[in-house]
């Protein structure tokens, strides 16, 4: 039961401390539009998308006037498009990812998600396909989300999906370079992805999900650091303590907002994702949430251990607040969503070296990170790689969401605005990885993986 404190904190908290539902994310299932008359597929995915979630930004706006909680995306996710591409031999399947756009334009939602394939331990019928296409989608398209799997713990890292990863991002960017390269912003290559998750530019409805499910995503950086900031002498006990009773009040949130768009559109409630999914505006900053814990600036010696505890503690308070939690469920550390980040890795103290240790305890990884727009297809094939391998020996979800900065060099900003922020381009290793990543092959799963 809600008192009036807890009705009043959270409040302020909306108010003075950048506290949001990033996102409500619905997850419709299209096994059931698979056809071999890619047309007639493309009907099917636009019948279905725009009657399940024809009320779905209006469900939205009624429980943001309703409760006064700002929800501030409203989002689709669909089943992995390779599946249905693979009963349309010989057609594009940017058919669909047009289609999909149809459907997000109808029914006015931010992003759809799903323009994806599973490849973690090989290609099946229309995966290679749909990689191929992803430049061209994501180029054609505005509202589309793209995301391809190529590892797992039980699986081990798909090395041919790797090295054709790495070509697909860089050609997305020189395909959206007159976008300041927007292409890859949309594209996100997981290993361990989670079929529930409900945050762009990865959401994707698994085939183990139902036919249609309401996901939500909390956010709350701001609130945290607030928390902190009242304690400069706390200890760490107590600062893991203070994270837990924040993240508690935040998932409970989303937990209300979730609930209550279950019951308004009549179809069943999946998760909370209590990922801190930061955004550009000031206040509102996982890498201040670490400043505030002790460290001078994100980036510095210490970092990784100071996110260590944050994720946990985030972990351990959101899951007593909402009985099903899932998606990534941590920390965010997208550089150009983040204004601490951004500051860190400008004044050169946060470098893509320490990000791939962050990697290791935070909630997914190298997101939304401006490179060079010379490097070469197979150095981004080696740090996705990289990603892949802290994930699957760690058995944690990581991606990698790198962007090329076409015409652009070390130092330089790239500007997307809105959520996405800016960032700067930040240094890579020259070295050459290419013998490396020609190699092809599968990396085989850790001892670890073998269970049953």
């Amino acid at each position: 039961m809600l008192n009036k404190y807890d009705i009043l904190e959270t409040i302020r908290m909306i108010q003075d401390e950048c506290l949001d539902i990033r996102t409500i994310t619905m997850g419709i299932s299209l096994l059931d539009c698979i056809d071999p008359d890619i047309d007639k597929a493309c009907a099917k995915v636009y019948e279905k998308i725009t009657s399940k979630a024809e009320k779905l930004v209006e469900t939205g706006q009624k429980i943001e006037k309703e409760y006064g909680i700002p929800i501030i995306n409203k989002r689709i996710a669909v089943t992995p498009v390779a599946m249905l591409a693979s009963a349309c031999k010989g057609e594009s399947p940017v058919k669909f990812a047009l289609a999909l756009q149809k459907c997000a334009d109808t029914c006015g939602v931010n992003f759809i998600g799903g323009y994806s394939a599973l490849v973690q331990k090989g290609f099946s019928a229309g995966d290679i396909e749909l990689i191929k296409s992803i430049p061209e989608a994501l180029a054609v398209t505005d509202n589309i989300c793209s995301s391809v799997n190529i590892g797992s713990t039980r699986t081990g890292i798909n090395m041919d999906a790797v090295k054709l990863m790495g070509e697909i991002v860089k050609e997305s960017a020189l395909k959206t370079a007159d976008k300041n390269c927007i292409g890859p912003a949309k594209l996100v290559v997981f290993c361990n992805a989670p079929e529930d998750n409900p945050f762009m530019a990865g959401a994707f409805h698994g085939v183990g999900e139902p036919d249609c499910v309401i996901n939500v995503g909390v956010s709350g950086p701001g609130v945290v650091r607030s928390a902190l900031v009242k304690y400069p002498d706390a200890s760490i006990d107590e600062i893991a303590n203070i994270i837990k009773k924040t993240a508690f009040k935040i998932t409970r949130m989303g937990q209300l907002v979730g609930s209550r768009a279950s019951e308004m559109l009549g179809v069943p409630f999946g998760i909370v994702d209590l990922s801190l999914a930061p955004t550009p505006a000031v206040g509102d900053s996982v890498a201040h949430i670490l400043e505030a814990i002790g460290l001078e600036c994100c980036g510095t010696h210490g970092t990784t251990a100071a996110l260590a505890l944050l994720n946990d503690a985030v972990k351990k308070g959101g899951v007593m607040a909402s009985s099903h939690i899932g998606g990534l469920s941590g920390a965010f550390i997208p550089v150009s969503e983040d204004a601490g980040m951004i500051d860190a890795a400008i004044n050169g103290t946060l470098k893509l070296e320490k990000l791939e240790a962050m990697t290791a305890v935070c909630s997914v990884g190298l997101d939304m990170i401006a490179v060079p727009g010379d490097i070469t297809p197979s150095t981004i094939s080696a740090i996705i790689a990289d990603e892949a391998a802290i994930g699957m020996v760690n058995n944690k979800t990581t991606a990698v969401r790198i962007i090329p900065a076409i015409g652009k060099k070390e130092g330089d900003i790239l500007e997307f605005g809105g959520l996405l922020g800016s960032g700067p381009v930040m240094p890579i290793n020259n070295k050459s990885s290419e013998q490396f990543i020609r190699r092809g092959g599968r990396i085989p799963a850790p001892m670890h993986s073998i269970k049953n």
